[in-house]
């Protein structure tokens, strides 16, 4: 949740979502989807630069993260439900196709919606975290790639994440976000301090499922952001996203930027989307 009001409130599935809308009301839709544990936040740096290009974006809390979209059951979390939602804000805009950008959780979002739904999406940029099934086959390959995620098991339990997170003013969580630049920490943590919003976050780890990585190729034009500092994705997982996307492919790679492309980097990573968009 972002301390700013939002522009739209949107009932949709039984939910209220925050959506954040800017730029020009008749330019092309882009559909911007956040991760752990941020908020539309994260696309501060980006949209102005996206606005200035004439698109009209919708940053979206996604479930958990608005107020008004926060069931309490951890099977409310599944990644099914999140694409459900996606697609429930693109009817509540009346939307009916979106260039879709997404970072960390909402990247696994907007691969599925592109997988499952390609006629409502334009084009991807999918930053951060790859394909699905690239991500699932560095899980099974690569050793370090297993290093890199095992964090999840302290999130997928429930109260000892919360407990650990939290302590000593919110410590790991601030910690976590080291990346982001020191005056958007809390701007972050600061929501996840209240504990339901937290448990509501890590929700999303704890309703995973092999499920998650089983998806079949993306066939509308696509964009992977990767950062080569980022901690959570390694390069194996990096380079098997290409296999699994039979549209038009780029990778675009940016050295010495962490995991947080949004807040670290975001003039690089307008490019790449205004590229991308532009190409179709």
């Amino acid at each position: 949740m972002r301390s700013d009001p939002p522009v739209l409130r949107l009932d949709a599935r039984g939910l209220t979502f925050d959506v954040y809308a800017g730029g020009p009301a008749a330019g092309e839709p882009v559909l911007l989807l956040h991760g752990f544990p941020q908020h539309s936040g994260e696309w501060a740096g980006v949209t102005p630069r996206l606005h200035a290009a004439g698109l009209r974006t919708y940053a979206l809390d996604q479930r958990g993260y608005s107020p008004g979209a926060r069931p309490p059951a951890v099977a409310d979390y599944r990644l099914s439900e999140c694409v459900a939602d996606a697609v429930a804000v693109l009817d509540g805009l009346d939307v009916p196709a979106a260039h879709v950008v997404a970072h960390d959780w909402g990247a696994m979002v907007a691969w599925h919606l592109a997988a499952r739904h390609p006629e409502r999406v334009r084009s991807l940029t999918a930053v951060s975290v790859p394909h699905p099934a690239a991500y699932g086959h560095a899980l099974a390959t690569d050793r370090v790639q297993r290093l890199r995620s095992s964090y999840m098991a302290l999130f997928r339990r429930p109260g000892r994440a919360e407990d650990v997170l939290l302590a000593l003013d919110a410590v790991a969580l601030r910690a976590m976000l080291t990346g982001v630049g020191r005056d958007r920490v809390e701007t972050y943590a600061g929501p996840m301090r209240d504990r339901a919003a937290l448990t509501a976050a890590l929700n999303w780890y704890r309703a995973m499922s092999r499920a998650d990585v089983t998806v079949g190729p993306v066939t509308v034009p696509t964009t992977y952001v990767w950062s080569r500092r980022d901690l959570a994705v390694g390069r194996t997982a990096a380079m098997a996203c290409a296999q699994h996307v039979t549209g038009a492919y780029r990778l675009v790679e940016l050295p010495g930027v962490t995991h947080w492309i949004p807040d670290a980097a975001p003039g690089p990573l307008a490019e790449a989307i205004l590229a991308r968009v532009g190409a179709g």
